[in-house]
């Protein structure tokens, strides 16, 4: 039986705490630690519903304050035609009166110890700062490459919806559960993931074809078409689909999503400022392929 406490120094025991979101005195701890770490806010997507069980803090507690966490990310995918369930590890936070004293090192511990029998893969992202620190841990870096696609414009049906009515939202959840056809490494039942963009940072960009059926999260920026991820029936194509996305002045599009079919695809490397990072004691589709994990799974 492990402990579930950290032992600090001077012999003082942290307890740990796993999911928080039921306990409103170390949720909001939580929330105010996010804030203060990364100028981030869980308060209204929690406060709307959208915190669910896929979405797990582990974090020590001191006199009933959160003072370090590492969340786990349950996001089940297919790959090769296979089911598969990945982990991802984000909101990784020490209060800064708790710094090098080994606390994420433990979250990081006991999150592995969790998950490496129950998980296809253990996954997250670092930016430079934090790079020399998770291969100690049996992380091994690895590259995303991203592809993109010519548009050809066409008249189309494509509407956007809005997240703020009700209705709106639950056809996009119903999208949701047909999943990307297009996708080789589609990410699921994450409703949660899912809403933390769609019902805030992109809230403006849902659009539905009554045509096409299918719901579509994309920006445009002059000539460029981001397409962040499409969840649709399988009848019509992924070419069909971003052309009617696309309005007159799109040149080029770029998929948030590796295609299952890449021939009319450009593929390049992705040389972002955070390194995705697989523990290497499971499963490493990008160590033979050139993939990439859907922006909007990214915690």
């Amino acid at each position: 039986m492990r402990p579930g406490f950290f032992m600090g120094n001077g012999g003082m025991k942290y307890p740990l705490v796993k999911q928080l979101k039921q306990h409103d005195t170390l949720r909001q701890s939580f929330i105010d630690l996010a804030v203060d770490t990364f100028d981030l806010s869980f308060e209204a997507w929690y406060q709307a519903g959208f915190w669910t069980e896929n979405y797990i803090p582990y974090a020590l507690v001191d006199e009933n304050q959160v003072i370090a966490n590492a969340s786990v990310n349950v996001i089940d995918t297919r790959w090769m035609g296979a089911e598969k369930r990945y982990i991802q590890i984000g909101t990784v936070m020490t209060d800064k009166r708790y710094r090098h004293n080994g606390l994420a090192r433990y979250l990081l511990t006991e999150i592995i110890h969790d998950w490496q029998y129950r998980a296809d893969a253990i996954y997250l992202y670092a930016n430079a700062s934090v790079r020399d620190f998770y291969p100690k841990f049996g992380f091994e870096k690895a590259r995303e490459y991203q592809y993109t696609l010519r548009a050809t414009p066409v008249a189309s049906d494509f509407r956007r919806l809005d997240m703020d009515d009700d209705a709106d939202r639950q056809q996009l959840l119903h999208y949701y559960a047909k999943s990307n056809p297009f996708s080789a490494l589609p990410m699921n039942n994450n409703v949660g993931l899912l809403m933390f963009y769609c019902a805030s940072y992109l809230k403006a960009c849902v659009y539905f074809s009554e045509k096409h059926q299918a719901i579509a999260i994309a920006t445009q920026n002059r000539g460029t078409l981001l397409c962040f991820d499409i969840f649709a029936e399988s009848g019509s194509s992924l070419t069909q689909i971003v052309n009617a996305l696309a309005n007159q002045q799109t040149q080029r599009v770029v998929l948030g999503f590796t295609p299952k079919e890449t021939r009319e695809c450009e593929c390049t490397l992705i040389d972002d400022e955070d390194t995705l990072f697989l523990f290497s004691a499971k499963e490493n589709v990008f160590r033979d392929h050139q993939v990439m994990f859907p922006l909007l799974s990214h915690a």
